[in-house]
């Protein structure tokens, strides 16, 4: 039995792993669906198109469109703070996360929460109820495409 566990364990990366949806507010149907990121790509909606690539992520950085060009950093996150572009000076601070919420700029005052993560469901500022779900996540997402999605025009 041990035998088969390590040989699924080691077998386990190389299955495609299900694209990450979000949906606009509580809905879960296809027809709501904001943007989906694949392979560390935010597509719009369900595109699958390298066209429709809004932005890429790699783990801390979040680059416009397709590119890897340090010049077209749009967020970095560091340390539970998102800077603007590559930044690491604190008064480029636009977000703060802490315990599944979104704090803005530097703070972590409850009056200063901009939405609460629990769940897959993003609600409005420091809510829980379900008129206040902005939008709801298929499997649980970064805070830095958290707070880039929700910053976005839809």
């Amino acid at each position: 039995m041990r035998r088969i566990l390590i040989i699924f364990a080691l077998l386990l990366p190389s299955f495609p792993v299900a694209a990450q949806k979000v949906y606009k507010g509580t809905s879960v149907y296809d027809s709501g669906v904001l943007c989906h990121v694949d392979d560390g790509k935010v597509y719009k909606g369900n595109s699958p198109y390298t066209s429709d690539v809004l932005a890429r992520f790699d783990g801390t950085s979040l680059y416009q469109g397709t590119s890897s060009y340090q010049s077209d950093v749009i967020l970095t996150y560091r340390g539970g703070k998102i800077y603007r572009g590559r930044s690491s000076y604190e008064s480029d601070v636009v977000a703060t996360w802490r315990d599944g919420k979104m704090y803005s700029g530097t703070s972590v005052y409850q009056s200063d929460v901009l939405f609460t993560y629990r769940n897959n469901k993003v609600y409005r500022h420091n809510s829980t109820f379900q008129s206040d779900v902005l939008v709801t996540t298929s499997a649980r997402l970064h805070p830095l495409l958290l707070y880039w999605i929700l910053s976005a025009s839809y």
